[in-house]
């Protein structure tokens, strides 16, 4: 039985670059508790409805237009793809599978604040 082929080092440091109109994100860490709105507290373990997430934007396609790299985006988690990278978990969506962006330039904002 043969060995296994070692890649060339050179082959570890290669960049990532998305394609098309596909971003990369990395989730934010849940922050376990939260309080509503009148102070009661949930438990990170509590049952909600589909609830969205944040996260950051680590890369972006050719074809992507109204993200940035270094942008917090709202997405579903559960409607995308995840990949590990060096024992990290990113996600992998398309563009128009973001809900909103939270970024210093205003366009179009709501007036809401992160």
């Amino acid at each position: 039985m043969s060995e296994p082929k070692k890649l060339p080092d050179d082959v570890a440091k290669l960049e990532i670059q998305m394609l098309h109109d596909r971003v990369l994100v990395r989730v934010s860490a849940e922050e376990g508790e939260r309080r509503s709105s009148g102070g009661i507290v949930i438990p990170a373990t509590a049952q909600v409805a589909r609830r969205l997430a944040w996260g950051d934007v680590l890369g972006v396609g050719s074809n992507v237009r109204n993200v940035k790299i270094g942008d917090r985006v709202l997405f579903n988690p559960e409607d995308q793809l995840e990949v590990e990278v060096q024992g990290e978990a990113y996600l992998v969506m398309r563009e128009r599978d973001i809900h909103a962006v939270a970024t210093e330039r205003t366009e179009h904002g709501t007036g809401l604040y992160l």
